[in-house]
């Protein structure tokens, strides 16, 4: 059990440093005064909404079922 939460832990490290580092990289892309592509920035965007679901289902899976 111990192993498995630790394993999710590691996950959900490696997925919160992913979407910061798109976090960064879409923030320069929107700061950019040449050429942006629109459709690279759309796919980043995506990625990281897809990073938050994921975030969200790892954290859910850590916090206990015990409800008193």
């Amino acid at each position: 059990m111990l192993r498995d939460r630790d394993l999710l832990l590691a996950q959900l490290h490696e997925l919160r440093s992913e979407h910061r580092d798109l976090d960064t990289v879409i923030s320069r892309m929107g700061h950019e005064t040449t050429f942006i592509d629109q459709l690279y920035l759309q796919r980043l965007k995506k990625r990281k909404l897809l990073l938050k679901d994921q975030i969200t289902k790892v954290e859910s899976l850590l916090i206990p079922d015990d409800i008193a």
